[in-house]
């Protein structure tokens, strides 16, 4: 298994994100009817190989009045969309009714629990895959359309999901959510300080520590190509590490822009000269270097920006430019930068 998908196992391990993930993304009327502290994950002792060998998957059950619904997660971490999803699930839904019969959590007169099969996907492309496996078989006129085969999945895309098809607050799952759609380290480490104030109580160490190991194991290095991670045993030491590697990256790149500057300075000069021609090459490959730098710091901390703003950047002043360049540091949103200062 790959630490991408252990680390969500892992996080999907815990009753807190199961519980998040139902009520936060699930629009039903029945959820408000379940009862989260009967949340628990199903022993692996009830499942046979067919479904032990999808190690990624977890399995959980939550009491629904008098009944058990079964919620079955499975953690998909694959590039390309799989157009046989449906039946997959299908195969999956119904080896584990095999099983809860097989060992004795179902009785001969008991009905069949409810099973929600709920797909995470973390794709680059949107999924396009059917939703049912009805969708899959070719429809037959005569009747015949009786016997076609139905199983829903629920799908989770991590990546497309928006902040505003969840009413949820404080909800660990959208918090993932926002992780994956990440661009920039400021849009990571402001999550970071949610998950710090939401998960403080001593019976949620584990969690926090479920969290750490995703952004250290899989999420920072994707993001943050070419950086080393050093090894990280809690969410502060998280917060620590990205701050200090803006604060680095802002030395680094103010180093980078001074030099260029000198070296376009320089260059210009000697080719004309003059005395003037060198005050006036350096004096532009100065402001050249520092706007391209800011440029790429503000680009870091809030993604990409439109023409108006680069333009501006680009035509402004050596003075103008080492106010942004401090007003960066402390900015919380990108208009903050180029504010005046009273």
């Amino acid at each position: 298994m790959s630490d991408h998908d252990s680390s969500y196992k892992l996080l999907f391990s815990h009753a807190d994100m199961v519980q998040d993930l139902l009520e936060g993304f699930v629009k039903e009327k029945w959820v408000g009817q379940l009862d989260f502290s009967t949340l628990e994950k199903v022993s692996g002792s009830f499942v046979t190989d067919d479904l032990r060998d999808r190690e990624d998957d977890v399995i959980w059950r939550v009491r629904w009045g008098r009944e058990w619904l079964f919620v079955y997660l499975l953690l998909e971490f694959q590039s390309t969309v799989d157009w046989i999803m449906s039946v997959r699930i299908a195969t999956y839904v119904m080896l584990l009714y095999q099983d809860l019969v097989k060992s004795g959590m179902v009785k001969r007169q008991d009905r069949l629990p409810a099973i929600l099969p709920v797909v995470l996907y973390n794709g680059k492309r949107p999924w396009n895959s059917a939703l049912d496996v009805a969708e899959l078989i070719r429809s037959i006129p005569g009747g015949l359309d009786h016997y076609r085969p139905r199983v829903r999945y629920l799908l989770i895309d991590l990546v497309r999901y928006h902040d505003t098809q969840s009413t949820a607050k404080h909800n660990l799952v959208m918090a993932l959510c926002q992780l994956e759609k990440s661009k920039t380290v400021e849009d990571i480490h402001k999550v970071v300080k949610q998950l710090i104030a939401w998960l403080q109580t001593p019976e949620q160490s584990s969690l926090r520590r479920a969290f750490t190991v995703m952004l250290g194991r899989v999420l920072l290095p994707k993001k943050m190509p070419g950086q080393t991670v050093p090894e990280l045993n809690d969410l502060q030491e998280v917060d620590t590490m990205l701050a200090e590697t803006v604060q680095e990256w802002t030395k680094e790149w103010q180093a980078q822009g001074w030099s260029k500057g000198l070296q376009e300075g320089l260059q210009e000069g000697l080719q004309e000269g003059l005395q003037e021609g060198l005050q006036k090459g350096l004096q532009k490959g100065l402001q050249e270097g520092k706007a391209a730098l800011l440029l790429r710091l503000i680009q870091r901390r809030f993604g990409s920006l439109t023409e108006a703003r680069i333009h501006q950047v680009q035509t402004a002043s050596l003075e103008t430019l080492e106010l942004w360049g401090d007003q960066i540091l402390e900015a919380k949103t990108l208009d903050e930068i180029f504010l005046d200062p009273e």
